[in-house]
């Protein structure tokens, strides 16, 4: 009875321990597949979220700045005219920018 425990708990020991080492094999695994990953983005040239999140605000920044800019010259052109200014309709993206 003994020897069947010896072995038992031999084989218990092993399968916790193959556990274990499986476990650390998965997150060296998914370390590794991270690592490769980073650095294709790297070669690839590609930007961040957060950068391209930064450009696109002040890129619709921009265009707000531009459509307030053409209104106000739409302004002042037609006071030298001597006409009253005509309301402009904003575009179609600096609505969609303004909803963003």
């Amino acid at each position: 009875m003994q020897t069947e425990n010896k072995i038992l708990d031999d084989l218990a020991r092993f399968a916790s321990g193959a556990a274990g080492s499986l476990g650390d094999l998965k997150t060296e695994i998914e370390a590794r597949a991270k690592e490769a990953v980073e650095a294709l983005a790297t070669r690839m040239d590609l930007v961040t979220r957060e950068e391209f999140d930064a450009v696109k605000a002040l890129a619709a920044e921009a265009r707000g700045q531009a459509d307030k800019l053409e209104t106000r010259v739409a302004e002042l052109e037609a006071a030298i005219a001597g006409k009253k200014p005509a309301k402009k309709k904003p575009s179609p993206k600096a609505a969609k920018a303004k909803k963003s």
